[in-house]
């Protein structure tokens, strides 16, 4: 009498096979969240430094400096005017002024200064802000997915460190070592700024 069903050889290839599905499906995954980021930052974060940049090549002042510069402040000082650039100021008509555009942004009529982020844990409005500290001037990321700030500070600085580097997390210390983000999962949010 022969007996039909599966020797338990078969049954660990095929559990092996899926295994191997599953871990492909998720791998996948990883891949197009770290293509998207790679995408917002291209197209938006690294555009408002380069356009920054490019506005002060052109003019030789700040944009945000100022209201000459799309800032909220009558007169220039050198430091950018802390504001919101999606409410605040008028920073499209300072690169309009010049002939330069706006970032791209996925919410229209937001001035190019807020993006909606998905990260792991959370999607978030993400809104830009024109900051000063410490006499430096900042891009500053607010509601920013923290998963999304690692990949980013990897990104641009090359390794993960919040407190070191062009980017970093708002208030954090530099340190002997570098400064972790936070726990993802936990703290799904922060602010960061980007020197320009």
């Amino acid at each position: 009498m022969k007996r039909s069903g599966f020797t338990l050889i078969e049954l660990s290839i095929v559990l092996i096979i899926i295994g191997l599905i599953i871990g492909g499906v998720m791998k996948g995954k990883d891949l197009i969240a770290s293509a998207e980021q790679k995408k917002i930052y291209n197209t938006w974060v690294k555009q408002w430094q380069v356009t920054a940049n490019e506005y002060q090549d052109r003019t030789g002042a700040i944009l945000g400096d100022g209201t000459a510069n799309g800032g909220t402040r009558a007169t220039e000082d050198g430091l950018v005017d802390d504001f919101y650039a999606d409410t605040q100021g008028n920073i499209p008509l300072a690169l309009d002024s010049i002939g330069l555009d706006l970032p791209v942004s996925n919410i229209i009529g937001t001035r190019g200064a807020k993006y909606r982020i998905k990260g792991k844990y959370t999607t978030q409005l993400t809104r830009l802000y024109f900051y000063t500290a410490g006499g430096v001037n900042y891009l500053r990321f607010i509601y920013l997915p923290t998963d999304v700030a690692i990949a980013f500070d990897k990104m641009i600085d090359g390794t993960i460190d919040a407190a070191g580097g062009s980017f970093k997390l708002l208030g954090a210390t530099p340190g002997a070592t570098p400064t972790p983000w936070g726990n993802a999962k936990t703290t799904q949010r922060v602010q960061a700024i980007l020197e320009y």
